[in-house]
């Protein structure tokens, strides 16, 4: 007979502002940039890049902790990379702050 794992009580979503960029040997243009912008703009995500060679985005996600929030930050990077034809590069930055982390902060 399987046992079930409790499921860990007091964990709750919270939000998180996760910026994620990427690195490569190509300068990004400003058209690049655009289309990547607009392919973020359905989560409420912000890109960056243009000049660079580098692309990026900054989004909220509602994650459990920072490692869950940085898995989901990368996921729509990608699919907004592939939506906007750019290439695939290695992960170079990455930046995520709590809601309860950016309060702190503020006091």
């Amino acid at each position: 007979m399987m046992e079930r794992t409790p499921v860990m009580e007091g964990t709750a979503a919270m939000q998180w502002s996760v910026g994620i960029e990427v690195t490569g040997d190509e300068i990004m243009t400003l058209d690049r940039i655009g289309d990547l912008a607009d392919a973020v703009a359905s989560t409420g995500g912000i890109a960056s890049g243009i000049g660079q060679p580098c692309y990026g985005v900054k989004v909220l996600v509602e994650a459990e902790d920072r490692d869950q929030a940085v898995v989901k930050a990368t996921e729509i990077l990608r699919a907004a990379a592939r939506a906007a034809a750019l290439p695939e590069w290695p992960v170079s930055r990455v930046e995520a702050v709590s809601e309860a982390e950016a309060e702190e902060q503020e006091q």
